[in-house]
Formats: structure tokens, sequence, C-alpha cells
């Protein structure tokens, strides 16, 4: 790279010096030679004018011969061509050939101009020499008309001769100068390039990971402040270096300490990073390089990469994995398109929430039993005890309802939470199952002086799903906003799309606080537990309308405000 950066810089310089001295050589001589010529034609202008007295007084006589004598006389002392020339162009005398042999010059151009009266000048061959000539013609007078013409030339040859020997000292005088300003040029090339390719050595040894390369020039310019900003740079890349490699450091201890699995994918499915977390849950100790499906070949996990990629967006799905079931978060690493997966082992959570679940059902059929005894051995007493025990029985017979509720609802739950529920699918008129529901809670409303009203088209409104369990939906919703209103009523809404139709329950009741929204579809939260108790609440009928919603691909949300009333929106795909 040196050498090719010095050889490029002196090639350009020979290519430029070489060109001007060409260049120079060239129109110094052709201009030097128009002066001469110019020069020269001056002189035989005035050559011409000197001998113009002359040959007047002898062509006006008409001595062909005295004028051809004449001429060669004179042509030789001069060391010159004399040439005279009457008005129809007959050469009378000429000092270097005979007039006769000699064809008629009107034509020329020289001749021209001195017939009508004017200085001419020609630079042209001779056909009659075969060689070229400096012509001047100017014309003699006879009794103020002119009477013939006299014309000087002189061979380009002794011009070219008498500056031959100067073209020869151009040529040594322009060379000595195009090699004084190659020596220059290798200098200057040479002290230029040098700076240049210790900066270059420098970049190669920080490339290889010498963060102390520095490069110290002498003098000033432009290159001494490039060195100072390449030894700053150098100082800054081996902080930054040095902080990136504690940070890499400080990553790979943490990621090392991760007890879950950790995964970074490339674009392509490739491998990039992994920890060690990984590495027990895939059972292999070398993974990075390979393609995740080669090291964990679950369709779950491929389709949770898949969702990641195309939509660039988190997504979270569980994994059953060796008899472990883990939950797999991934994320889109938009800086390399690839994807990170953490892999978190929820085997004992899965476990003892199967416990817990197996506990509340068999703890729920156990004390069916018991409870519908007890409901039966109360009614029986209704009518054998007194007056005044008739309102311990009315509390006995109230909380034995609430647990009989709770029970029933906690069998409910566990069923929709079985991953194996299946749905009874079936055409749903839901404008007709929604007029049936309504007409359950028909004497409760009129008991407490309230509204209830259905808004929807009119016509069937045909939608897919388990009609049994969308009655319990919907029985829930309206019978917890019943339940909490006082005054003013309920609505339910029913408005439609293409795909979708959403039912809108809204009750002008006491409304929920900000702070409980984000809760109330977990089991047995209450907001009020005092109120609960007083209207009879079991916690559970939330939590088995967001189950039934989502069994049937829909979704359901609230919206409410204290003392306004509360809106429950459910969205199903028809």
């Amino acid at each position: 790279m040196n050498k090719s950066l010095f050889l490029k810089i002196f090639a350009g310089f020979v290519i430029v010096i070489i060109a001007m001295a060409a260049v120079t050589l060239l129109l110094s001589y052709r201009t030097i030679r128009t002066h001469h010529l110019e020069t020269q034609r001056e002189s035989l202008r005035f050559l011409a004018m000197g001998l113009k007295p002359v040959f007047s007084a002898a062509l006006a006589s008409r001595d062909a011969a005295r004028l051809d004598s004449l001429a060669k006389d004179l042509g030789l002392q001069t060391n010159s061509r004399i040439t005279i020339i009457d008005p129809e162009g007959t050469v009378v005398a000429d000092s270097w050939r005979s007039p006769a042999e000699m064809e008629n010059h009107k034509t020329r151009p020289e001749i021209m101009r001195a017939l009508r009266g004017e200085v001419g000048t020609s630079l042209r061959y001779s056909s009659t020499l075969e060689e070229a000539l400096l012509y001047v013609a100017i014309p003699v007078e006879d009794r103020d008309e002119v009477g013939g013409v006299l014309r000087v030339s002189l061979s380009l040859k002794s011009i070219d001769d008498a500056l031959g020997g100067l073209r020869d000292d151009i040529i040594v005088i322009g060379s000595v100068i195009a090699l004084l300003s190659l020596i220059g040029a290798l200098l200057f090339t040479r002290n230029f390039s040098r700076p240049i390719d210790r900066l270059i050595a420098a970049s190669r040894r920080v490339a290889s990971g010498d963060f102390d390369a520095r490069v110290l020039l002498r003098g000033g310019g432009e290159l001494k402040e490039l060195a100072g900003s390449f030894n700053y740079m150098t100082d800054q890349v081996k902080r930054l270096f040095g902080e990136l490699s504690e940070k890499s450091e400080e990553l790979n201890g943490v990621v090392g300490t991760i007890r879950d699995g950790l995964l970074v994918l490339d674009k392509d499915g490739r491998i990039v990073l992994s920890n060690p977390g990984f590495m027990s849950i895939a059972g292999e100790e070398a993974v990075d390089g390979k393609f995740y499906w080669e090291v964990i070949q679950v369709p779950d996990l491929a389709d949770l990469v898949r969702i990641v990629t195309a939509q660039r967006a988190n997504s979270v799905r569980e994994v059953h994995f060796n008899g472990r079931d883990y939950l797999c978060s991934g994320d889109f690493l938009s800086s390399r398109e690839g994807v990170v997966l953490l892999i978190h082992d929820i085997t004992e959570m899965k476990n003892v929430e199967k416990v817990k679940k197996d506990f509340i059902v068999n703890l729920s059929h156990e004390l069916r039993t018991p409870l519908t005894a007890i409901k039966g051995f109360l009614e029986t007493l209704q009518d054998e005890v007194t007056v005044d025990g008739q309102h311990y029985l009315g509390i006995l017979r109230r909380h034995t309802d609430r647990l009989v509720n709770i029970v029933e609802d906690l069998l409910v739950l566990s069923e929709l939470e079985d991953s194996g529920t299946e749905l009874q699918v079936g055409e749903v008129d839901l404008r007709r199952l929604m007029e049936d529901v309504i007409h359950v809670f028909e004497h409760r409303v009129r008991e407490k002086g309230l509204e209830l009203t259905l808004k929807a088209r009119d016509g069937r409104l045909i939608i897919h799903g388990d009609q049994f369990k969308l009655e319990q939906v919907f029985i829930n919703l309206i019978d917890n906003a019943v339940k909490y209103t006082e005054r003013g009523g309920v609505t339910v809404g029913i408005t439609e799309s293409d795909q979708s139709v959403v039912i809108v329950v809204e009750d002008s009741g006491v409304g929920i606080p900000e702070g409980h929204l984000s809760r109330i579809f977990e089991r047995f939260y209450v907001v009020d537990k005092s109120r609960a108790k007083t209207v009879g609440g079991t916690g559970l009928g939330l939590a088995i309308v967001k189950h039934i919603v989502l069994l049937h691909g829909g979704t359901v949300e609230v919206d409410s405000q204290p003392g306004r009333g509360t809106r429950f929106i459910v969205g199903l795909p028809i």
C-alpha cells in the first residue's frame, strides 16, 4: 500500500512535468520561429523598399536584359531571391532562375496585393524551386501607376537552419528543468508519503489490538494535525475498548448467573449467544453456531420465533420439553434482526397450580354433599322453629346459599381452566339469548325500581359459540350490574361488524375505583368486601366471564368511574 501511494503520487508528478515540458518546448519554439519569421518579413520589406529605386528606372525602360542582370547581381549581394514581374504577371527578371522558364505569377497572392498598390506577403511552397519560401512583394510605380512588382524572397531552409541551434538549446534547457523538477517531485513525494506510511503502520497496529501505537511527526501542517487526531482517536478507542471489555465481562457474568435459559438468535435462526442455564435445559454444552431447532425440536418454540420475527414484537408462550414445562418470552432485536429468548422453568409452579386446582375441585365436591344436606335440614326446620328462631334460621340459610354458590362457581371455574375443556359450538342467536337473559332479571329490576334495556337491531344475530356458557357470561355481568345499581338502570347494547360483535353491559351504579380495575377478573377478588357480603357475591363471577370469553377467542374490557357507573365491553368473533 505504501509503495502504491508513493508510485501514484510520483507518477502523477512525472506525467505533469513531462507534459508541461513538452508543451513548453513546443510553444517556445513555435513562438520564437513565428517571431523570427515576422522579423525576416520586415527585413525583406525594408530590403525591397531599398531596392525599389534601383529597379524603378530599369523597369520603366523595359530593358529585360538589364533587369535580369541587375536582379542576379543584387540577389547575390543580399543573399536573397529578387524577382521582377510586369503588370500582366510575366516574370521579367529573377536572380535564381531564367525568367523564360517561369510561369505567369499574376495569381500569386503576394503579387495580386502588390498590383493593387499594397505590400503583399506570403509563406508558401515554390513549385519553381521546389522548396518553401517567404515572399514580400511591393508595387513599383510608373507615373502614378503600378508599372510592375518587385518581389524579394528568402528560403525557409536558411531560416530553419538558423533556428536549429536555438531549438537544440531550448531542448537542453527544458530537459535540465524537467530533470530538476523530477528530482524535486521525488523528494517531495518521499517527504509526503513517509508520514502517511507511518500513519498506515500505526493504524495496522491499532487494528491488531495494539492501542499504544502513536505517530509523532516533525514540523506542522495538516499531516501533523492528522497525526494528532489519530493519537487522540487511539486514546479514545483504548478507553472505550477498556470500558467495553469491562461491560462485556460484567454482562457475561450476569448472563452466566441467570438461572433461566437465555438464547440469542440471528435472522437465520442460528444461535449466537447462550448461557449455562440454556445449556442445562438443552442438555448440550456446545450450542453456539447451531440452529435452535437442532438443539430443541419443539413446534411451539418454532411458532414463537416465527411470530416474534414476523410481528417484530414481544410474544410469550408455554413450551413442554423433556418432561418439563417452560415459559418462553421472545423479543425482536432490531439491531441484528434476530430474536432473544428467555426460557423460565415453570414446572414446579405448574405442579403447585395443579395441586391447588385438584384441592379446590376435590374440596368443592366434598363440600357439595354436606352443604346440600344442611340446606335441606334448614328448609325442614323452617316450619318447626319459633318466630324468634326464624331470624337466625334466615341467617343460616343465607350463608349456606352463599357457600353453595361459591362451591358451584369453583367447580365451573375449575372446569373452564382445564386445558382439555371443549366448547359445544353451534349457531347462537345472540339477540334471542340476550332477551332470555334479561327476562330472568325482570322481577329483581322491578323490585329495585330500575330499567333494564336492550339496544340491538331487529332480526336474528347469529354467531358461533357455546350457548350455555355465553348465557353464563351475560347472566354474571347483568347480575353484577343489577346488584351494584340503586338508581337509574342497566343497558345492554349489541353492535356488529363483518368479523366481530361487541356487547356492552352498562349500568349507572356505584362504579369501580381505578386502582381495582386491573384485578377485578382475578378469582375471589372483591372491590367492596362488606357490600359483597350484603349482596351475596362470591368473587368468582368475573373470573368465569373472562375464561369463557377467552375460550371463544374474544376479549373483555372494563371502563368505570366511581359514582358514574361501569361498562363491560365483550368482543366475540362472528
